[in-house]
């Protein structure tokens, strides 16, 4: 059978692995298994089975403005069960319980002599995954209801921990209920960008190497979240943390005047991901930000951010830079766009010069991730590593390259 309509659900797991291991996110054996044998399509029921496993989130619990709850995409599961590397045996707790499908996935991973504990703030949404969990033989999986950000101190410590919705900042308990060695795969927010980062928990901090872009809904209960957005101008905002000085009444006028774009040198071709230059920003530039721009001031010429609603900027005092839309440049009969950055107000070259700077730097080591070290709140000052410091109310992050 070839046509997508008359394949099986078995015939669509198949596809939905082979689809995941092309776009890189599938290095596991183990991972790759344990896909190919759970049925995702029953615990979406609701959901045709070409769209059980087709490549995109499924919402199961509608929200005001956004899904409450979700089953996530496959290749973001993958991503997140190879940075976390279950093993047999291994005690794991889940925030997010969602479905219950990627539950199912640990249980497979950690084996009959391994413990899974998910957990959701929705009774709605537990009562599902319960029903789901048990249905699929997979009743072994213990299913709480409650705030995540306190976890479960009752069965920890944990070996492992993942985290499947979008936390701002990262709860005590979760430093307090992971065993020391053991690893966090939280997909944490900071400078308006949202990455997973696969932290491990040595000598009483949380150290990572790793973090891949994602999305996934923002967390809500006791949580704290510390991101602002206010409009600079009609259609245009802008989105910071809590602990940049940032004043918008001085951008007030940063689009009234002229602009300046410079130019990088770097170049990528067509649909490349160039995430990472965001990435750098969070850790060399303390006004890192995000500019979001509708269409209509695109349109108008306004801005020529290079994504409506997720451009990283740098804003200092009464100016701002961005990353602009890249432009299309010959290289040998290839297509290829070049990187740059417009600057506005009177820094805004100065700004886009050093946004330019920190393209070319990624340039010549598209690969390098800094290390992103989380300390308690309560650290001393003095205790700290060298880096970029951004400050939430339960932890500090640094980051140093």
């Amino acid at each position: 059978m070839t046509s997508m309509t008359s394949s099986g659900p078995e015939d669509l797991r198949d596809r939905m692995v082979e689809n995941i291991k092309q776009a890189g996110h599938l290095r596991s054996s183990r991972i790759e298994q344990a896909l190919r044998t759970v049925p995702r399509h029953r615990f979406v029921p609701e959901a045709s089975a070409e769209d059980a496993y087709a490549n995109k989130a499924i919402t199961i619990k509608p929200g005001e403005n956004r899904p409450a709850s979700c089953a996530s995409v496959p290749t973001v599961v993958a991503m997140m069960l190879d940075q976390l590397d279950p093993r047999p045996g291994e005690n794991v707790l889940e925030i997010g319980a969602g479905t219950g499908y990627n539950a199912a996935l640990l249980a497979e991973l950690v084996g009959e002599h391994g413990q899974v504990t998910t957990i959701d703030i929705h009774p709605d949404v537990t009562d599902h995954a319960r029903t789901a969990l048990n249905e699929t033989g997979y009743g072994r999986v213990r299913v709480l209801t409650g705030d995540g950000a306190l976890g479960d101190l009752e069965h920890a410590p944990y070996d492992k921990i993942i985290v499947t919705v979008g936390p701002w900042d990262l709860p005590a308990a979760w430093f307090d209920q992971l065993a020391p060695g053991g690893r966090l795969v939280v997909p944490l927010h900071w400078r308006g960008q949202a990455r997973s980062v696969a932290f491990v928990h040595e000598d009483a901090v949380l150290r990572a190497h790793d973090s891949q872009l994602c999305g996934f809904i923002p967390m809500i209960g006791i949580v704290p979240t510390g991101e602002q957005t206010r409009d600079i101008t009609t259609d245009v905002a802008l989105y910071w943390d809590a602990d940049q000085p940032i004043d918008l009444d001085a951008l007030r006028n940063v689009f009234t005047g002229t602009d300046t774009t410079v130019w990088s040198g770097a170049t990528v071709v067509p649909n490349e991901p160039f995430d990472g230059i965001w990435l750098r920003l969070t850790a060399t530039e303390p006004g890192t930000c995000r500019l979001a721009a509708d269409d209509t001031a695109l349109e108008a010429g306004v801005c020529t951010a290079a994504f409506p609603y997720r451009t990283p900027a740098l804003v200092e005092g009464d100016s701002l830079a961005y990353l602009t839309k890249p432009r299309p440049v010959e290289d040998a009969g290839e297509r290829r766009y070049e990187l740059g950055a417009t600057g506005h107000g009177p820094a805004g070259a100065t700004l886009a010069e050093r946004l330019c700077e920190q393209i070319r730097a990624w340039d010549r080591d598209r690969a390098a991730q800094p290390t992103i070290t989380a300390y308690p709140a309560d650290t001393p000052d003095d205790e700290p590593a060298q880096g970029l410091v951004v400050t939430k109310q339960q932890t500090r992050l640094v980051l140093s390259y």
